[in-house]
């Protein structure tokens, strides 16, 4: 497609070079035609040549200045043929001045120039009868370097509209595949998270006791209590490398079952995480009742809240917190309650070193992921925090 370009500095000296072969071969045609076609005018003399020279002067430009070049080139073309001199030899040149503006134009340029044919063919048959009855003879010629411009940038058009959706859909692609990355860094971030933290806390608290048993009476020492909070260590050390086995295993797509682990944590799991819990020192109190099987996505989702506000009951409440875990089946939802009776539920928005955490924030991406929603506050009827989710429970048919 002729595309019309913007003029830099210095342009008018540097024109492509297939331009000026084009303006070339266009100039020896017209100068053959004037040479040996049947005479239909006056024969060229010297100012015959220098117009016909000048009318092909500027079609090196046409790509820059269309336009531009079709005024020069129609300035010096009408007094050629008002000379009676060849109407033949410039013909050529005429019709690429007009295909380039018309190609490089709108619709409305191109029916312009339909319309301005008729009104030069009345001026000049008004000047000269035999000289308007020749253009009328050639005016379908005009015509045809119109059209073929419009076919042109109609096609071009098509072609850049084609080009745009695709590289549209391309975008959306791209960004979709940025918006699931994402998602998934997120989700990433957030399982290690919950698995780290869980059973970091666990950890330090039951090293705590281990600490304390060892330096509060080391006369009195209780081998068995030491044994038992040195063996909890040790145990939960081991679901901790097993849940992060697992997890590793979902990330590099390998099958879980070929570690007999399955990949999500389910309902069938909280039981385990009361038993940490109390293993640290908690008094927790177990209510589960979810009516039946819950879509994996559920399942998977109630355990690692339950896992995360555990984690912090006991991170921030101390080891004798009391803690009531309540997961009921309420019309078609899963509700899942986790209220301790420790105090400052102000802190659990931060670490213990004073920077933001994550845990609160966590816990109600998880549970918006699947449609459901979380709250989590300080008591309002006492010392403690309550934190309270709803998530979808219907099993989804198949």
């Amino acid at each position: 497609m002729v595309r019309a370009l913007p003029l830099p500095r210095g342009a008018v000296t540097r024109v492509p070079r297939h331009d000026l072969v084009i303006a070339a071969a266009v100039g020896a045609f017209c100068a053959l035609a004037a040479a040996v076609a049947a005479p239909d005018g006056e024969e060229l003399d010297l100012t015959g040549w220098l117009l016909l020279a000048g009318a092909i002067l500027p079609l090196p430009w046409r790509r820059r200045a269309p336009l531009a070049v079709f005024l020069a080139h129609a300035c010096v073309v009408q007094p050629y043929h008002g000379l009676g001199y060849s109407h033949t030899a410039p013909l050529l040149a005429s019709g690429v001045a007009l295909f380039s503006v018309a190609a490089t134009g709108t619709p409305r340029r191109s029916l312009a120039l339909v319309a301005g044919i008729p009104v030069v063919i009345v001026v000049v048959w008004l000047n000269d009868t035999d000289t308007g009855a020749g253009m009328l003879r050639i005016s379908g010629w005009f015509l045809v370097p119109i059209v073929l411009g419009e076919a042109v940038r109609w096609h071009g058009q098509y072609i850049a509209a084609i080009r745009e959706r695709a590289e549209r859909a391309e975008r959306t692609r791209e960004e979709e595949a940025a918006r699931r990355v994402a998602e998934e860094r997120l989700r990433i971030a957030r399982d290690l998270h919950d698995l780290l933290a869980h059973s970091i806390t666990l950890i330090g608290v039951q090293t705590s006791v281990a600490s304390h048993l060892l330096i509060a009476a080391p006369e009195r020492l209780d081998r068995a209590a030491l044994a038992e909070s040195l063996d909890s260590i040790a145990e939960t050390c081991r679901e901790a490398r097993a849940e992060l086995r697992t997890t590793l295993q979902v990330l590099r797509g390998d099958d879980p079952d070929r570690g007999g682990h399955d990949p999500l944590p389910d309902l069938g799991g909280i039981a385990g995480l009361v038993r940490a819990a109390e293993a640290a020192g908690a008094k927790v109190r177990l209510s589960l009742d979810a009516g039946g099987p819950v879509p994996p996505v559920t399942g998977a989702a109630a355990y690692r809240i339950v896992q995360e506000a555990l984690t912090n009951a006991v991170r921030h409440a101390g080891p004798d917190v009391s803690i009531d875990v309540s997961v009921l089946n309420e019309g078609g939802a899963l509700r899942l309650g986790v209220v301790d009776d420790g105090s400052g539920g102000g802190a659990r928005q931060e670490t213990p070193d004073g920077e933001s955490g994550f845990g609160i924030a966590g816990m109600r991406e998880r549970a918006r992921s699947i449609g459901g929603t979380l709250t989590a506050a300080p008591r309002d009827d006492g010392p403690g925090f309550a934190v309270t989710a709803h998530l979808p429970a219907a099993t989804t048919p198949e």
